[in-house]
């Protein structure tokens, strides 16, 4: 599975930059063709401090021409352009491929085992 993360630093309104991304940024994203799972995480404070980001958000598809087919579409273009309209810390976008060690509500798609398993997970060899 190849995936963007959207790092989301803190804006200058949580409310504002919530109540954008929730009723108008995510209806325009919606119409991105071919993503098989979409998360997003909303950051909470584990010691009390304001953690640098407010939300991570991925983005997946089988592989990454799906990936880049369903960003370069209108929709997907769309909400690129939209970002700078709520996301005022700015966003960060990381592409790579995903792998998943553990799925509770899919444990098919389970590509290695977890820590502390007779055998570590398998090492990728393929990248360079």
């Amino acid at each position: 599975m190849y995936t963007v993360t959207v790092l989301y630093p803190q804006p200058d309104n949580t409310a504002a930059f919530n109540a954008y991304h929730d009723h108008i940024h995510m209806p325009i994203a919606r119409g991105m063709a071919g993503l098989v799972r979409w998360t997003a995480h909303r950051i909470d404070s584990r010691n009390g401090e304001l953690p640098p980001y407010h939300m991570i958000v991925q983005l997946s598809a089988p592989d990454r021409q799906t990936l880049e087919e369903a960003l370069n579409s209108p929709a997907g273009k769309a909400a690129a352009a939209d970002v700078p309209n709520f996301a005022t810390g700015g966003a960060v976008f990381l592409f790579g491929e995903q792998d998943v060690f553990l799925d509770e509500l899919s444990p098919e798609t389970a590509t290695g085992q977890l820590a502390g398993a007779d055998e570590p997970p398998a090492l990728r060899t393929d990248l360079p």
